[in-house]
């Protein structure tokens, strides 16, 4: 535990606090000190009252303040998670495209490396070499009896 000595309205009051926190009561006591002194006349206990009442009426606006945003944090939030959603599956969209780009250059890799196509021969094609094959038939036959 830390001790720090505070001045408020003139007079001198010593707290304790948890270690590390001193500089930050100090902050906090001169914010009440300035307020305090904002009241004119009166007793101490006076300036401290209203002092208290300002800071109070103070918090109680940003409170108010934070409530009527609510909503549209509420509305930025959902479009985040919204965006980041669709970031999400824009992401996996490209990959996938990635993945189809990587197997389409593997194909036309084993296209243009592998030999042309044969074509088939056409009926015309088809009977003459059956033309030709018979007549290598029949003279294989004069050939070999």
């Amino acid at each position: 535990m830390a001790d720090v000595r505070l001045t408020i309205c003139g007079r001198q009051y010593d707290v304790h606090c948890a270690d590390g926190q001193e500089a930050h009561l100090t902050q906090l006591a001169e914010v009440i000190d300035s307020k305090a002194r904002t009241v004119g006349g009166g007793t101490e206990v006076r300036q401290l009252l209203f002092a208290a009442l300002m800071l109070a009426d103070e918090a109680q606006e940003q409170r108010q303040k934070l409530a009527d945003a609510m909503p549209a944090i509420d509305t930025v939030r959902t479009q985040i998670d919204a965006l980041k959603a669709a970031e999400a599956a824009a992401r996996q969209a490209l990959n996938d495209a990635e993945a189809r780009v990587q197997a389409a250059t593997l194909r036309v890799r084993q296209l243009e490396s592998a030999p042309p196509p044969v074509a088939a021969p056409s009926p015309a094609m088809t009977r003459a070499l059956e033309q030709v094959a018979d007549r290598i038939e029949a003279l294989a036959m004069k050939v070999v009896p």
